[in-house]
Order: structure tokens, then sequence, then C-alpha cells
């Protein structure tokens, strides 16, 4: 599967890895490890990170980016990872590269790159380039291995997520093989501050509920500013505060910025990312994005989501 992208590390002297903006557990993940699997097995190789800061995941080791002029990707392999649409990518500088690829587990967009690996089987992109590892017997350091693991654990929910398969548990198991503390990871991923855990709790206060129980949270713009809060934590980490509700089988939270409402839609049983994908945006099946012009068409989405709850369409 992965034959044309290991050709390409190997034919090409500087690799720069993308992923998407607003990076999650699994982009930061999958990108530095596998920076430090080329790096480990092809130290001869200058492998570069590139994209808006880490954010939320700035514990993580090696998670700064690196500062890269125009002219590096003259001659360079640029990889993205976890990235289903080209809006989405955190520099677009990736075009102008000698060759491009992609790694990614969501669902088939569009076209991003001159190699293409997609598979929506994997729970994580994390899964995938274990998987590359594997398949190319390369040798993983403790650092691509954590990072790797990290990604897995926050795209599966801890493994709870019914996108986790017995696959999953091969790869964290591989991955395991390798030393590394999970505890600094589950520390740094689940133990808020009690500022956050005030900060989630006046959101669970703003939970509504539409005619056929689809939850959902709006949130203005002055009601995002007064929060202090940064706009991921806001959109992606509010979002399943409506997770656990018995009875709420599709949740949906709205967010207003400069650049639109960001829009994170879940469920567990029905497949929401069709309506993600109406709108310009993508995902998983019961995990999507996207991002919408105003409140009204916010409105208008949150319609269709109590038309598909109403209806039971999975």
């Amino acid at each position: 599967m992965f034959e044309k992208i290991l050709e390409q590390i190997r034919c090409h002297d500087t690799v720069i890895i993308h992923r998407h903006t607003n990076p999650d557990g699994d982009a930061m993940g999958s990108q530095i490890g596998l920076k430090h699997v080329i790096k480990a097995n092809f130290p001869d190789k200058r492998v570069l990170v590139v994209g808006d800061p880490a954010k939320r995941f700035a514990f993580m080791e090696d998670s700064t980016m690196d500062e890269v002029a125009d002219e590096d990707y003259r001659d360079a392999l640029a990889i993205v990872l976890d990235t289903s649409a080209k809006a989405l990518i955190s520099d677009d500088r990736y075009t102008t590269a000698h060759v491009s690829a992609r790694i990614d587990h969501h669902l088939f967009c569009e076209t991003i790159a001159d190699i293409e690996v997609t598979d929506s089987s994997y729970e994580s992109c994390c899964g995938l380039v274990t998987e590359f590892a594997i398949e190319s017997g390369l040798t993983l350091t403790p650092l691509a291995a954590k990072s790797l693991y990290t990604g897995m654990v926050t795209d599966s929910g801890r493994f709870r997520y019914d996108s986790t398969s017995a696959n999953t548990f091969r790869l964290a198991s591989f991955l395991k093989q390798v030393p590394f503390d999970t505890n600094d990871i589950y520390r740094n991923l689940y133990a808020d501050d009690f500022s956050f855990i005030r900060l989630r709790a006046s959101f669970v206060l703003k939970i509504q509920f539409t005619e056929h129980k689809v939850g959902y949270i709006y949130t203005t713009k002055e009601e995002l500013a007064a929060t202090g809060a940064d706009t991921f934590t806001v959109s992606r980490g509010m979002v399943n505060t409506m997770g656990e509700i018995r009875g709420v089988d599709i949740w949906v939270n709205f967010t207003e910025t400069d650049d639109g409402v960001l829009c994170e839609l879940r469920s567990s049983k029905y497949n929401i990312n069709q309506v993600a994908v109406k709108y310009g945006g993508g995902g998983h099946i019961k995990a999507s994005g996207a991002t919408l012009k105003d409140r009204a068409q916010a409105m208008q989405m949150l319609a269709e989501l109590d038309a598909m709850a109403a209806g039971g369409n999975e």
C-alpha cells in the first residue's frame, strides 16, 4: 500500500510534512510520528514539519513547527497527513513541492496529492502511519511510538469509539513494544485545570435540543471572546459535552468566528457525514465538521439533522 511513498522518501533529500489546521491529537501525532520514523531510518534526510501552532497538544514532544522557506519545496517531497480536503491543509505550499503524497483515514472527498493512500477503515491517521512502518520494515524510536499512540488514543476516544477494531489493537500492540510512558500521555490529555472544568460546566448549561432531540450548542463571537478560550477549545473541545446524554443520537456544536460558523457534528448511530459534505465539510461517518457562512445557515443544517433524527435514516 505504501510502496510509492517509501520510494519517494528514498528519492528525496528533503521531506516536508503537513497536516490539517487546528490540529487534534491525531494530526499532531501522525506528523511528529512520521517525522521521527523517517529520521530514524533515513538519518541523512532533512525532515521538516509545518502548520499552525499545536495549541492544546503543545505538550507533545517536538510539537513546535519548523521555519520552512519557499525554496525548500523546490526539490522536496511533501506529505499531507490526516486531511480530507485541500481547504483544510495548514500551509498550501505543498502544491509547490517536487512530489506530493497524502496519507489519510477520512472518507475520500477529493484528490489532494500526486500519490494517494487513503483508507477509512483505520481509526486514525496514526494507525495508517504505524501500518506504513510495519509494512516497510522500519524502526520506531520511543518518541515516534509515543506520538503515534497518542493520536490513536485521541481519535479512538480511548479505544471506545466504534471505529476501534481488532486492527486498532494490533497496531497499538506493535507500538507498545517500544518503551514509552502512557501515564504521561493520559495525564496531559485528560487531567484538566479547574478553570477548564468550570468552562465545560458553563457549556453544559448552554445545551439545547431540537424537537427530535438533536443536541446543540451555539456560541456567538461575543460569547467566544468572553470565555477567554481559544477557538479550538470551544469548538472541538466542547462538542462531546453532549455525547453521553441518554436519547441524544446526534449532536452539533456551532461556534461563530471571523471566518464563519465552525460546526462539529457527531452521532452515535447516524451518517452525519453526508450533511457535513453538503455544506462543504467532511470527515467520518459519525464525526465530521464544516464551516458555514452565518447563523441562518447553521440553523438550516440543524433542521436537516433534526429531520434525520426524526426519520431514522442511518
